[in-house]
């Protein structure tokens, strides 16, 4: 149970730099569509959102590999949770392959 407290920090500090970069990016992508400048949107938004995540990733690491690995761990899952949580919502879907008819 101690362990699980001194090893949480670094993973909610990555689900929360992961949220950021990727809710970032969603973000980026509605915006840039309807400005007049899309690679301006693009590109400020990608140094932006390196620069967080990067200086986010050297101070929660701090150097200790193990911190620097769930803080990644962390990261994944946020990416994971916002492109569940951005996903456009689909028919219904049985989970039957669909099937087409090609004989006469």
């Amino acid at each position: 149970m101690n362990e699980f407290l001194f090893l949480a920090p670094p993973l909610a500090a990555g689900l929360l730099l992961g949220a950021v970069f990727f809710g970032g990016l969603w973000w980026t992508v509605i915006r840039a569509f309807s400005s007049q400048r899309p690679a301006l949107w693009f590109f400020g938004s990608m140094l932006l959102r390196m620069s967080i995540t990067l200086a986010g990733f050297y101070f929660v690491g701090g150097g200790n590999w193990k911190w620097c690995l769930l803080c990644l761990i962390g990261f994944v899952l946020a990416r994971l949770v916002v492109k569940w949580s951005i996903r456009p919502p689909h028919e219904h879907h049985d989970g039957r392959a669909l099937e087409t008819s090609y004989a006469p």
